[in-house]
Formats: C-alpha cells, sequence, structure tokens
C-alpha cells in the first residue's frame, strides 16, 4: 500500500518489541502554494491495522468526504464568526450585544481550547453548569442559540468533523403546581392610583414630565418607543401617534444612540390618542420653539417630541432619565417604589381591560404578538369584573324572589 510505515520511536528490527505503528501518506496539495502535503497517524497495535486505517483515509480523501480539522482556537474562530454574522444578516444592535456577550460567557469555559477539541460531552456540560449556577431558562437558551450557530459555521467550513451542540438539551425546569392566588402580578396602578400619581406629577414634576408619564400610561408605549418620537410620528388631525422605531442606548450616552426597528412586526403600530394629551402635545411643540431659537445653530435639531434642553440641547432624552424622573416621584408618594416606567404598559392593560376591551385588541395596542404578563394581567381584572357581574345578577335575583 502507497505511504510510510514504521514503528515510532523504535530503534530495532524485533517486530514484537511492543513500540506502536505509524503511517504517512501523501493527501493532495496545497491548492494556493502547490506544495506537498503529508498526513501522519500513530498508536496502531500492527503494521496490517495502520495499513487498514491509511486506506480509509485515502478512501475518504479520494471521495471528498476527508476534513482535515483546523488547529483554530475557540476564542479566535469566535471573532471570525461574529463578523460574518454581522455582515451575513445584519443584525439588530441589541441581538450583536446578546451574541458578544453569549461569546463571553462561554469564553470563560473555552478560552485556550481548540474549536476541534470541544466535544458533545463538554459542551453538554457547561449547559448543565450554568442551569445548576440558577441561570434562567431563557438566557441559556440564548446562549444555546448563540453556540449553535457557531458550530453549524464551523461545520459548514469543513473545520471540525463533528458539531458538540447538535445533540445538547436544556434540562427543564421541574413543574411545580402553582395555585391560582398564588400566580404573581407584575406591578401597575390602578384607576385611582394612576389618577394620583399623575396629580403628584403635575405638582412636583419637572419639565416634561407629566407629559411623558400621561403618554405612557395612557398608550402602554414602551420607553424607547416614547424616546424615539418624532413630530412627523404624531397626526395631531387624526389624532394619532404612529409607532415605527426603538431608542437604543447601552452605553447611556446622549450622542451615542441609534434609532432601531421595533421589537417585533406588531410593534409597529398606530395608536389612537384622546384629546388631552392632543392638547399636551401641541402646547409642548409650542414650548419646544423657545430652546430651539435660543440654541440657534447649536440646537441638534433631529426632531423629537422629547428633547433635552440643557445639555447636549435637542439629542432625545435618556432612557434612564424616564427612570430616575419616576424614581424621585414615587418618593414623594406612597406607592411601592418598585413601580417603574415599565409598569405603566401594565397599567394601560389593566385599564383597558376593565373598559371591556378584548385581549386581542390590547395585544394590538400594546404591540405584542403574544405575552404572557399581558394575559396574566388581563385575566386577573376580568376575573374581578366577572366576580362583580355574579354579585350584580345575585342582587337582581334577590329582589325577583322577594316580589315572588
Amino acid at each position: 500500500m502507497k505511504g510510510h510505515y514504521y514503528k515510532r520511536d523504535c530503534t530495532c528490527e524485533i517486530e514484537n518489541c511492543g513500540c506502536t505503528w505509524t503511517f504517512v501518506i501523501d493527501i493532495r496539495k496545497d491548492p494556493l502554494t502547490r506544495e506537498r502535503r503529508q498526513k501522519s497517524q500513530g498508536s496502531f497495535n500492527t503494521r496490517q491495522d495502520a495499513e487498514i486505517a491509511a486506506a480509509d483515509l485515502l478512501n475518504k480523501i479520494n471521495k471528498g468526504t476527508y476534513i482535515e480539522e483546523s488547529n483554530i482556537l475557540f476564542e479566535d474562530f469566535t471573532n471570525d464568526w461574529l463578523t460574518y454574522y454581522i455582515h451575513s444578516t445584519a443584525p439588530k444592535p441589541g441581538t450583536i450585544r446578546l451574541r458578544k456577550y453569549s461569546i463571553n460567557k462561554f469564553l470563560l469555559y473555552f478560552s485556550n481550547v481548540k474549536l476541534k477539541d470541544i466535544t458533545e460531552e463538554m459542551y453538554q456540560a457547561i449547559l448543565d453548569d450554568l442551569k445548576e449556577k440558577g441561570y434562567a431558562l431563557n438566557t441559556i437558551e440564548g446562549y444555546h442559540t448563540t453556540a449553535k450557530l457557531i458550530f453549524k459555521l464551523a461545520t459548514d467550513k469543513r473545520m471540525i468533523i463533528l458539531n458538540p451542540t447538535i445533540n445538547a438539551y436544556i434540562k427543564p425546569d421541574e413543574e411545580v403546581i402553582i395555585e391560582d392566588d398564588e400566580e404573581e402580578l407584575p406591578l401597575y396602578f390602578e384607576k385611582d392610583e394612576l389618577a394620583l400619581f399623575l396629580k403628584t406629577v403635575r405638582k412636583y414634576g419637572l419639565y416634561m414630565d407629566y407629559l411623558i408619564f400621561l403618554i405612557l400610561s395612557y398608550t402602554g408605549i414602551r420607553v424607547g418607543e416614547l424616546v424615539a418620537l418624532k413630530w412627523r410620528n404624531i397626526d395631531f388631525k387624526k389624532k394619532t401617534i404612529s409607532i415605527t422605531k426603538t431608542y437604543y442606548n447601552p452605553d447611556n450616552n446622549t450622542k451615542k444612540y441609534v434609532l432601531v426597528p421595533p421589537k417585533t412586526k406588531k410593534s409597529r403600530r398606530k395608536i389612537v390618542v384622546d384629546h388631552e394629551i392632543i392638547g399636551k402635545l401641541i402646547k409642548h411643540k409650542a414650548e419646544q420653539e423657545k430652546p430651539i431659537m435660543h440654541y440657534g445653530n447649536s440646537y441638534n435639531n433631529g426632531d423629537y417630541v422629547f428633547a433635552n434642553i440643557n445639555r447636549h440641547p435637542g439629542f432625545p432624552i435618556l432612557f434612564k432619565l424616564v427612570e430616575t424622573r419616576m424614581t424621585r416621584l414615587l418618593g414623594k408618594t406612597e406607592f411601592n417604589s418598585d413601580i417603574t416606567p415599565h409598569s405603566l404598559r401594565h397599567t394601560h392593560t389593566s385599564l383597558l381591560a376593565e373598559a371591556g376591551v378584548g385581549l386581542e385588541e390590547i395585544m394590538d395596542q400594546l404591540g405584542h404578538q403574544d405575552d404572557d404578563v399581558t394575559r396574566k394581567v388581563y385575566l386577573h381584572v376580568t376575573t374581578d369584573m366577572k366576580t362583580e357581574a355574579a354579585d350584580k345578577f345575585s342582587e337582581l335575583m334577590k329582589k325577583t324572589r322577594i316580589e315572588n
């Protein structure tokens, strides 16, 4: 058979000395340099075993099924993969951030490991370890998705033979029986509480506070959607607000932000608002002309509804500013200090449910395709309404029985 066969580290001619056999065979020339390439493999007990293995390898080479695994480190390959991923899929900034975060998590385990040396057992052990450390199921699924993309590209490029993620799984959470009254509801304002909060905002709020929290609670839009609003998104005649984008600023830097498409296709929507909000917006637009005139060319006029007026005039306000303002105002009330601007979305859900609006219509208003939290709030409110209706029906029947 073609190739060179020899006993590694053997200096004698006795074939039963205990040394193992190694083969060296020529494989295809390097397509770029045209230089000769060889492949060797050892640890065979007999020459015949080495010849059989060499024949198998040559057969794979001739059929084009042979894969010469790369010696690249996992860390180096993830750098190449991320560049490819960004250029080929054009993901949103938030998605890129999540992919980078996932890679950094795996680097805690694989930083100095060759890509080809990562086995199914090693990868499964990492998923199990993350689960044992208490990471949420959704978080681990995000890591797992990133890993599957990375190793798929490696196998597609024939850099590794086996994809270690292919049979991997995340251990499911143990099922726990939850009684209806144990269901944890998100924080939100009841109708009277919202009225009191807005009254507090009107009394103690700073510039734009009242309009910000009025819109958030009366429309249910996300804070990122509110910050990204431009005047062109407001139709004063039709009394609508169009949600076409959201604000992304992970570094909390006023000048370093991007506007990205809404979270989902369903998030792109048009919301009808009442005359009070339209009236407040008209007044706010007129007020905004003052800093525009004052700063002149120094005003970064991006047409934002909620723009800074002091530092960095014209730039959209920071997401964090809305949270800080709400914390300040909650401090002047006796409400739960854990309530956040996002809680106003749940508040809006509860108010729509109380007004008799159906769940599907509420989902449309909020820009949801499906959301367990929204459904939970809706069912909680409508259950109370059903109880009230049953009580009213009972009272009616009592009167009927008395009259009879």
